[in-house]
């Protein structure tokens, strides 16, 4: 049985699937939502087409399609505009496949943020292709909180294209909200582990930093690859000025062509230095 709630003065999310199988949302437009339009949480067997969503880009929390312990999800054919992730994929889900998806504006296409408050996160085979991002602060991004415990393994992204973007490509494993305060975004050990990443055809023009891959310490990223990746400024760049990009603790390789050719940072991976500092205690 699928169970749709419906909400239009919710304060979180506008329309809601919760423990609902085999639904379909098709052909239809959400405007203006207080915060999240479209939220699956524990649901399994989704399917999304031809959907419009659109929000001002300055709106707080307005993810546009925002996924929560889902399972076997399909997302095609859709423009999505809003103030914050186009699509956001949280811990749970697995099997989640998005093609030919506009984001404009936005904050992109993103996995997490995973692992808030020591949490665990499990989050598994998801793959986006012929996706198109416009005036949006990230392209594709995978974040995660410090202190977190669990995986995101087996990600693809491929045949990007991005204009006007702030970073196009980024992991950030140090994420932390603004509003968490000092307290929440302290330094930890642990980290949620990331490995298996590809990016492949990824171009456009980027107005910040074309890659950010700002891994951890600890549980540093693996599996790491790109290949044909091009991207360069565009004409009207952010008020600070370009950054270089950064592999920090990132491994893997960089095939093909590459533009600009610091996006070829990637660490090569052996024994001697990718060591895990600390052994994983849990299971995904």
């Amino acid at each position: 049985m699928t169970h749709l709630l419906l909400s239009f003065f919710c304060s979180f999310q506008l329309i809601r699937f919760y423990s609902s199988f085999n639904v379909s949302v098709r052909n239809i437009r959400i405007t203006n939502s207080p915060q999240c339009h479209l939220k699956f949480d524990s649901s399994g067997g989704i399917k999304v087409k031809n959907i419009t969503i659109s929000s001002p880009g300055d709106s707080l929390n307005t993810d546009g399609i925002h996924l929560q312990n889902t399972r076997d999800v399909d997302i095609r054919s859709s423009s999505i505009g809003c103030g914050d992730d186009c699509i956001s994929i949280q811990t749970g889900c697995s099997n989640v496949h998005m093609k030919n998806i506009n984001c404009n504006p936005g904050h992109g296409i993103s996995l997490g943020g995973l692992g808030k408050d020591n949490s665990l996160a499990c989050v598994s085979d998801v793959f986006a292709e012929h996706i198109n991002v416009e005036n949006a602060l990230y392209g594709v991004r995978i974040k995660t909180w410090q202190g977190g415990k669990g995986t995101v393994r087996n990600v693809t992204f491929s045949n990007v294209r991005v204009a006007n973007v702030a970073t196009p490509i980024a992991i950030d494993q140090f994420y932390c909200d603004a509003g968490g305060g000092g307290a929440r975004c302290g330094n930890r050990s642990d980290a949620v582990g990331i490995t298996g990443v590809a990016y492949r055809r990824v171009a456009g023009t980027y107005t910040y930093q074309p890659v950010r891959l700002a891994c951890s310490d600890a549980r540093p990223c693996t599996g790491v690859s790109m290949a044909d990746v091009r991207l360069s400024p565009a004409s009207a760049t952010g008020a600070g000025g370009l950054r270089q990009p950064l592999c920090w603790k990132s491994y893997g390789e960089a095939m093909g062509m590459i533009e600009p050719t610091g996006i070829a940072c990637l660490q090569r991976s052996n024994g001697f230095v990718m060591p895990l500092t600390k052994p994983f205690n849990y299971t995904c």
